[in-house]
C-alpha cells in the first residue's frame, strides 16, 4: 500500500473520501492533515475548535498533522509553509496526498502540480461524482454531519444538522455539497468513529474577508461548536 496523508477538513466530503479509501486498501493512510489558523486555534476556513478536530481524530484512528497558518495568510505564506510540511512528510516515506475534492478542475490541477513540485500525487476518489448522489450516499452510510459555516444570505443553515430534507430546502442554485464554498460542514458521529463527537451549540457570528480581487469584501456566517467534556 502506498504510504499517503489525508487532507482532512473536518467535513462530509473529506469523510466519505476517507471512508472510501480506507476500504479499498490501496493506501496506509499515516495521517489527517489538516490546516489550522495559529491566532484562534480553528480550523482555517470552517472555524472550528482545535479540540474537536483532535477529538474527531483520535475517534477515527488516526494521526493528526496540523500545519499551523497565520491569520489570512497570503499564497506566498500558504505555499511556503506547505511546501515545508510536504518535503518533511515525503522524507518520511509519503508517496500520496489524498483529497476529497469534486468538480473544482482548477483547484485539482493546483495541487497536483504544487505536490509534482515534491515528489509527490495526488489522488481524488469522489471526483467528478454527482454531488446530490455524494450528500445522499454520506446520509445512507449513517453518517451525521453539522453545518459550520455559510455564505452570507444562507445564515438560517448555519447550524442545522444535514438530513435528508436537507437537499430539496436548498435555494436554487446552491450546490447540495456546498462544492463551490456556500457551506462548510464538521461529522460529528458515523461507522469511521469509535464515539460520536459531543458538543453544545454556541455563538453565532458574521465575518467578512477580503475577495480574491481585493476590491469586495466576502461575508461569512459562524456557529461556533462548544466540546462538552464527558457528556454521555
Amino acid at each position: 500500500m502506498a504510504a499517503s496523508i489525508f487532507n482532512w477538513s473536518g467535513g462530509k466530503d473529506s469523510c466519505l473520501a476517507l471512508h472510501h479509501i480506507l476500504q479499498n486498501q490501496r493506501f496506509d493512510i499515516r495521517y489527517l492533515l489538516t490546516t489550522v489558523n495559529q491566532t484562534y486555534n480553528r480550523v482555517s476556513m470552517h472555524g472550528v475548535r482545535e479540540s474537536l478536530l483532535v477529538e474527531q481524530a483520535n475517534s477515527i484512528g488516526l494521526p493528526l498533522y496540523r500545519v499551523k497558518l497565520p491569520e489570512l495568510p497570503d499564497m506566498a505564506t500558504y505555499e511556503l509553509a506547505m511546501n515545508k510540511h510536504l518535503t518533511t512528510l515525503k522524507a518520511e516515506g509519503i508517496t500520496h496526498a489524498i483529497f476529497g475534492d469534486l468538480f473544482l478542475a482548477d483547484l485539482k490541477v493546483y495541487r497536483e502540480n504544487k505536490l509534482a513540485e515534491i515528489g509527490l500525487k495526488a489522488e481524488f476518489p469522489l471526483w467528478k461524482r454527482d454531488t446530490k448522489e455524494v450528500l445522499k450516499e454520506f446520509i445512507s452510510l449513517g453518517y451525521q454531519t453539522i453545518i459550520v459555516c455559510t455564505q452570507q444570505g444562507l445564515e438560517d443553515f448555519c447550524g442545522r444538522v444535514i438530513d435528508e430534507h436537507f437537499i430539496n430546502d436548498l435555494p436554487a442554485g446552491i450546490d447540495p455539497c456546498g462544492e463551490n464554498g456556500e457551506f462548510h460542514t464538521f461529522v460529528f458521529d458515523g461507522p469511521l468513529f469509535k464515539t460520536p463527537i459531543n458538543f453544545t451549540l454556541g455563538e453565532k457570528i458574521f465575518r467578512t474577508f477580503p475577495a480574491p480581487d481585493g476590491e469586495t469584501e466576502q461575508g461569512y456566517w459562524y456557529i461556533d461548536l462548544i466540546e462538552k467534556d464527558g457528556m454521555e
